[in-house]
């Protein structure tokens, strides 16, 4: 997918800062940080589990199942036990739209 597409509103995001999507078959987590937005998969690249249901500290997002740790600003991999990235987005905000680009 190679143009931005509208996924939410920004009215829509909820206080915890975090709204987890399915786009394109595919399960995403947009984070809002202050006034910053990242959007990474919402794949824990360890076991799959859901990293938007995980505690989000500063810029890390941690998986809820063993605690391994990705950057949402580059979907990095800080901590074991995961060793690979998850996917990062480039995300737009046009007025109350939030727009997301898939990488492939």
């Amino acid at each position: 997918m190679s143009e931005f597409i509208p996924v939410a509103k920004v009215a829509e995001m909820p206080d915890s800062g975090r709204l987890c999507l399915e786009v394109a078959d595919r399960f995403i987590v947009i984070v809002k940080i202050e006034n910053d937005y990242f959007c990474i998969d919402d794949v824990c690249t360890h076991d799959g589990g859901p990293l938007g249901e995980g505690e989000l500290h500063g810029f890390c997002l941690a998986c809820p199942r063993h605690g391994a740790q990705f950057d949402v600003r580059t979907g990095e991999a800080l901590t074991m036990p995961a060793t690979e990235p998850t996917a990062c987005h480039e995300i737009q905000i046009k007025g109350d739209d939030i727009l997301v680009r898939l990488c492939e």
